[in-house]
């Protein structure tokens, strides 16, 4: 923290006999975290229960990319959340909840923020853009392309919910969580969903996710958009003004937005070597013109 500026650490609760902290550990590792004046990032999910369902869906024979989302139910999410607020309360630190996918999780992170407490909340590109209906397609590839952890929510209605909680302020913050694999790689998992390598794509699609979805819709203004995509997370880790803000002496990273433009989201155009892509034909207003960075153009659409 002191010598290399890194001022946030990610634990996990999930991912049993792997990186899955237990409480105590938690407890420990916040309390040091707060005496570094860091951040703690959290990947909420209740391990030992995923584990338990997931040999329970085996037993059953199912082995398809859904044995993924009925062993991640939503409260295994939720429960972790409201656990590990509860500790970083004892705790006395700071917390950044990553990948929120679901309505109750970030139910509990609104409530816990009316109370005082300092908590984030990070929404990704899949929670706000999709949901996960799509783990009961025909589809093998296009089903294994949605797992990730904690998975996308089933319940359609989720993505304009957690974009509202974005746009009110309840919600702080939108990050990608990308982390993609090719086909032949998913297909490791092609007899056993608990093999299936978790992660998505969102690092390309994630500002006009946020803009279709939120901004088009009437949710938020333009400077919200600015805030949740770049300035509050700036803020969170310690990096404003030197990022997140436009000014003398700011670093001169840059993004020219044009509002008026409309893309298609493909696999077939989209800038990764995947063959899938999660928000296939979803149509976006708002997409990125020029970046600058360090005082360079590096991309001109």
């Amino acid at each position: 923290v002191k010598d290399k500026g890194v001022n946030s650490f990610l634990v996990f609760m999930a991912y049993k006999d792997m990186y899955q902290c237990s409480d105590s550990q938690i407890y420990e590792i916040l309390s040091i975290l707060r005496d570094l004046g860091a951040i703690a990032q959290v990947h909420a999910e209740n391990g030992d229960i995923i584990q338990e369902e997931q040999k329970r869906l085996l037993d059953l024979g199912i082995t398809g990319p859904e044995g993924h989302v009925l062993s991640h139910p939503e409260e295994v999410e939720t429960e972790a959340v409201y656990r590990v607020l509860t500790i970083a309360k004892q705790a006395n630190c700071p917390l950044y909840i990553t990948k929120v996918m679901s309505k109750t999780s970030a139910d509990v992170i609104a409530q816990a923020r009316r109370k005082g407490m300092v908590v984030y909340g990070e929404p990704i590109t899949a929670s706000l853009g999709t949901d996960g209906s799509h783990y009961w397609s025909k589809n093998w590839v296009k089903a294994a392309a949605f797992v990730m952890s904690p998975p996308v929510n089933p319940d359609p209605s989720t993505p304009d919910y957690l974009n509202s909680l974005l746009s009110c302020g309840d919600l702080q913050v939108t990050g990608s969580a990308h982390c993609t694999f090719t086909t032949a790689q998913k297909a490791v998992g092609k007899d056993n969903f608990t093999l299936i390598p978790e992660g998505t794509n969102g690092i390309e699609e994630r500002m006009s996710v946020v803009w279709e979805k939120s901004v088009a819709t009437g949710k938020m203004d333009e400077n919200e958009f600015v805030a949740v995509t770049s300035t509050n997370a700036a803020k969170i880790f310690n990096l404003y003004p030197r990022k997140g803000r436009i000014a003398v002496g700011s670093d001169a990273d840059i993004v020219i937005w044009n509002t008026k433009e409309t893309k298609i989201i493909s696999a077939k155009s989209h800038n990764l070597t995947v063959e899938c892509n999660i928000f296939e034909g979803m149509e976006c207003h708002g997409a990125p013109v020029v970046v600058i960075s360090q005082g360079k153009i590096v991309m001109e659409a």
